[in-house]
């Protein structure tokens, strides 16, 4: 992967600069080309459990099965990160949180408005916690509202009460709103939405799940706090429960029988090895922890694998990867 550091910078408030549509469309046409040329783009959230490490991974072979008539599946979006890495041909992203689903979708249609209005917003705790509190009226100013959040939370965690009320305090450091905007790390991430031919869903991920067919490729990345059979959390107001695990194994071992790749990042342990007997496991370590000091304690992870073609002799030359039976 070539890495350029090529700093763009876009120039959003009219008060501070005289737009020309030429300066604008040159200025499109050239991160156009970066993008080409780079293929890198970082996610625009910060999301705690993010698989930017693991996508490095798992590129290579995924990126293999997917052609121009695979699609893509990401039942469990969460920041993207897979998604922006592999930045597959067709892809079908969805998540339950419909407000998540409402902010990439503005990004995709609305980037100049998105970025007008996070640079218009002053990165202090005082407003962090008026548009916490704050109820949004259009689509557009609640996706302003949930990066801006995100942004300026503590440690980028994503976190509802049980009304379903965004509760994280304020975190107060510099990886703050303002950087995506001049960096033009949203404007990189509209690009892909819309070059790409993306499908967004807010729904349930057996919903998405089910669309697979032979030769796509689907990832899942669950949520969970405790390996406990009653610790399973989306950190939302709908816990991920042992039965949702349950359900996620059914959904997944039907596409698998359908003839999709399927690949689960999890826990393992209290019978969750039981539920894929038809796959392979992964054990992968890496150095993990939620909010803004990551925890230099290496942490187990692992990849439920299910490959129709049982191409295990390939996943295990894959760096970092070691494929065992269940």
């Amino acid at each position: 992967m070539i890495t350029l550091s090529f700093p763009l910078y876009w120039p959003m408030l009219k008060h501070q600069y005289l737009i020309d549509h030429r300066v604008v469309f040159w200025h499109n046409l050239l991160i156009v080309f970066w993008i080409t040329m780079n293929r890198y783009v970082k996610p625009f959230l910060r999301w705690a459990g993010g698989k930017r490490w693991l996508a490095e991974i798992l590129q290579p072979i995924v990126s293999k099965r997917l052609n121009e008539s695979n699609v893509y599946f990401e039942p469990f979006l969460g920041s993207g990160a897979m998604f922006f890495s592999l930045q597959p041909p067709k892809a079908h992203l969805s998540d339950l949180n419909g407000d998540l689903i409402n902010t990439f979708q503005q990004l995709a249609e609305n980037p100049n408005k998105v970025i007008e209005y996070l640079l218009s917003l002053p990165a202090t705790k005082d407003r962090y916690y008026q548009e916490r509190k704050k109820k949004c009226r259009t689509a557009l100013t609640q996706a302003v509202r949930f990066i801006y959040l995100n942004r300026n939370c503590y440690g980028g965690l994503y976190r509802e009460n049980r009304q379903g009320i965004f509760n994280v305090p304020y975190g107060g450091n510099g990886r703050d709103h303002k950087g995506i905007c001049r960096d033009n790390t949203l404007l990189n991430a509209s690009l892909i939405l819309k070059e790409k031919n993306v499908k967004l869903l807010n729904c349930d991920f057996a919903i998405s799940m089910d669309k697979a067919k032979e030769g796509d490729v689907i990832y899942c990345d669950p949520t969970y706090r405790k390996v406990s059979r009653k610790h399973f959390d989306r950190y939302g107001k709908d816990i991920f429960s042992w039965e949702d695990q349950e359900r996620l194994a059914n959904t997944a071992i039907e596409a698998f029988d359908r003839g999709a790749l399927v690949i689960i990042s999890n826990a393992s342990g209290n019978g969750i090895r039981d539920l894929y007997p038809q796959g392979r496991v992964a054990r992968l370590i890496r150095p993990k922890g939620l909010g803004p000091k990551n925890n230099p304690k290496s942490q187990v992870e692992y990849l439920f694998i299910l490959d129709p073609l049982e191409l295990w002799d390939e996943w295990n030359k894959m760096d970092g990867i070691k494929i065992h039976k269940i």
